[in-house]
Formats: C-alpha cells, sequence, structure tokens
C-alpha cells in the first residue's frame, strides 16, 4: 500500500495581540460603546432626579445639559486613562518592569489625576454641547463662582468615577475567568501528558514481547520489527512534544505503528487508511487511535486463524469528526467482560476524549453486523476548535 503523505504542520490559530495581550476587536469595541451609552444615561437620569426633585429645576432642560455633561466627562476621563495607561505600560515593558493589570490601566494615583483633568475639560464641553442644543447660554466652570465651579466639579466626577469603578470591576472579574480558564487547561494538560506517559510504556512493553518471541524465531525480521519500533518511537519523541498534532500526523504514526505489527504478523494483518484531504490538518491528541488499533489486532485479528483487515477512517457527519477503527477479526465476546472494551486501551482513549474535549466527545465500541468490531469516536467540530 502506497505511505500515507504528511500534511504541513497546523498554523496556530490567530488571535489579534500586543505585546501578548489580546486586543479588543469591533464587536468588542461595539458592545462597550453599548454598555457605557446605557450607563451614562442611567447616570444623567440620576442626577436628573436628584436636581429636579432637591432644587426644583426643570426637567428637559437639567436631563439635556446632564447627559452632555456625563457623555463629555465621561469621554474625556476613559480617553485619558487609556493614553495615560498605555504610556505607563510601554515606559514599564521598556524598563523590564512588571506589568500589574491591563495595559490600558494607569493605576489609581494617575486615574485620580485623569479623573481630575477629564472632568474639567468634560463639564465645560458638554456645557457648550448643551447650550448649542437648548439655546441657553450656561456658564462653565472657568467663569463661575467657586460654589458653583465645586458643585459642578462634583456633580461631573461622578460620571467619570462611576464608569470608571464599572470597567474597573469588569476587567478584574474578566482577568479572573482568564486565569481560571488557564488553570483548568493546565490541569487538563497535565492529566493528558499523564495519560499519555501511561500509555506509551504499554505499547512499548507488548512490542518488546513480541520482539523477544521473534528473536529466537526469525532474527531477520526480528532486525526489521526493531528497525520499525526505532522509527516509531522517535517519531512518539516528536509527537509528545506536542499537545495536539494533526491528523494526518495521527494516521502516519499510526501508519508506522501497524507497520511494526505486520512484520510480527505477516500477511495475516491488512490495512488499509481513508483520510480526505480537507481533514488531514484538523488538531487532535497524539495516540488517540494507537490504543484501538492495537485493541483491534490483540483482541480480533490475532486470535483469528486468517488474521484480517484493519480499516481506520474519518469523516464528517452532522458537524461531528467521525474517528473509526473497524476489524473484521473475532468481534466481542460478550461473555469475557460485562463492559466489552472496557480494557486500559478504551479506558485511556476515554480518558483522554474527556480531558481534551469534555464530555463532547464519546467512545462507542460494537459488533459489525458482517463481523468483527468497530471503534467509533464522534467529536464535535465546536470541540476541536476550542
Amino acid at each position: 500500500m502506497t505511505p500515507l503523505p504528511r500534511p504541513t504542520p497546523v498554523p496556530p490559530s490567530a488571535t489579534p495581540t500586543h505585546g501578548g495581550l489580546r486586543l479588543p476587536t469591533m464587536a468588542d469595541a461595539g458592545r462597550w460603546a453599548l454598555v457605557q451609552f446605557g450607563l451614562i444615561v442611567l447616570i444623567a437620569t440620576i442626577i436628573t432626579l436628584f436636581l429636579v426633585t432637591v432644587f426644583g429645576q426643570r426637567w428637559k432642560p437639567t436631563f439635556i445639559y446632564c447627559f452632555f455633561i456625563s457623555l463629555a466627562c465621561s469621554f474625556c476621563c476613559q480617553s485619558l486613562r487609556h493614553v495615560v495607561g498605555w504610556i505607563r505600560w510601554r515606559v514599564r515593558r521598556y524598563f523590564g518592569w512588571p506589568v500589574d493589570g491591563p495595559y490600558d490601566w494607569p493605576g489609581w494615583p494617575l486615574m485620580l489625576g485623569c479623573l481630575l483633568l477629564g472632568s474639567l475639560v468634560g463639564y465645560s464641553l458638554g456645557v457648550e454641547m448643551a447650550n448649542f442644543v437648548t439655546g441657553f447660554q450656561e456658564r462653565g466652570l472657568l467663569n463661575s463662582n467657586w460654589r458653583r465651579a465645586l458643585g459642578g466639579m462634583l456633580f461631573s466626577l461622578f460620571p467619570g468615577v462611576a464608569l470608571t469603578l464599572f470597567f474597573l470591576g469588569r476587567s478584574r472579574l474578566a482577568a479572573a475567568e482568564a486565569k481560571a480558564e488557564l488553570a483548568r487547561r493546565q490541569a487538563a494538560e497535565t492529566q493528558l501528558r499523564l495519560l499519555e506517559s501511561q500509555l506509551e510504556p504499554h505499547m512499548l512493553f507488548n512490542t518488546l514481547a513480541n520482539l523477544r518471541v521473534l528473536i529466537g524465531m526469525d532474527a531477520e525480521r526480528a532486525q526489521a520489527m526493531l528497525d520499525h519500533l526505532i522509527a516509531f518511537l522517535r517519531a512518539t519523541l516528536s509527537a509528545s512534544r506536542s499537545e495536539r498534532h494533526a491528523l494526518g500526523d495521527e494516521f502516519a504514526r499510526l501508519g508506522d505503528y501497524l507497520a511494526l505489527m505486520q512484520v510480527r504478523m505477516g500477511s495475516r494483518l491488512r490495512f488499509e487508511f481513508d483520510l480526505p484531504e480537507a481533514l488531514s490538518d484538523i488538531p487532535v491528541p497524539p495516540l488517540l487511535l494507537q490504543p484501538l488499533a492495537e485493541n483491534a489486532i490483540k483482541h480480533g485479528l490475532e486470535p483469528h486463524v486468517g488474521g484480517g483487515l484493519l480499516r481506520i477512517g474519518a469523516r464528517v457527519e452532522a458537524a461531528e469528526l467521525i474517528l473509526e477503527v473497524d476489524d473484521d477479526g473475532r468481534g466481542l465476546d460478550p461473555q469475557a467482560s460485562p463492559s466489552p472494551g472496557g480494557g486500559f486501551g478504551t479506558q485511556q482513549v476515554r480518558e483522554r476524549l474527556a480531558v481534551a474535549f469534555g464530555a463532547a466527545a464519546t467512545l462507542e465500541l460494537s459488533a459489525r453486523p458482517e463481523g468483527g468490531t468497530r471503534a467509533r469516536i464522534r467529536i464535535p467540530r465546536q470541540a476541536l476548535a476550542a
């Protein structure tokens, strides 16, 4: 049979970053602007209710002035926050100092200065915009007496402080969630590595036991088997350095293993691959199919007098990636175990699927109508992209 071509490596997902930090997308900016506008309307309404109730001011012009002052103060304070925070972040990175927080957060001492300056400029700008809309000629902070200026300054600080606290709390919550997700992924990857470290010696011991028998029976075939084992272990070492590799690499690695088994079984073992080119770049955990192929040989084809055919295929069906390992050997023995196929290999595959993809991925073992056994892995495409 012709060897399976190795595909090109899977490129990492392109996420826009700046210095390793995720940059906001247009959708993020749109959601941020919508939330900020809603908060500004709410703040302007609260201040208007206070002024109308306590000081008896008219509702409509008061709301217009409160809205434009809140809008201008928020814009000025948040713009200064972004600019000063970015400058601070660049300076700390330049000198190699630790970056404590998002790149657009300047820290509270500098943020207080941003709030004071932004509120001063925003109040004057908001009054001018409201004067344009209403036709009135209200005075800004610089043209008012100190009591009016102090009261206006206190009210203008409210939008900037409220929005700052809201978005700071939101960013810290998002950072905590990201840290928890990172910890969960690291724990899952550690468990996956542990499962791989258990699985590879299991396969290796079986192969060495077969090699020991073959040395006494046929030294030439034993030497060929040893050569295939070296090639397989070299590929295994390379794959163990990555968390996932291309499905095409998984099939190619499985081809090395089956070539190794063919030396021992000769013509009693035949195998076929069915991997569409469009699926060869899909990332999957290493050593996902090899335990199933090993089980098919050990429990299905080897006990069968004439051996048989092992077929490994992949396809997409109803937004799921389907991986199948079929053999036409002895088939499942329902009296051998209350849970057919519940041995070491299949249990490891189930645990690896659970670690890598959660409960969405499954492994099913069933008897083929035409004889033999079928192992079928189902992985939602959405889980593969996560």
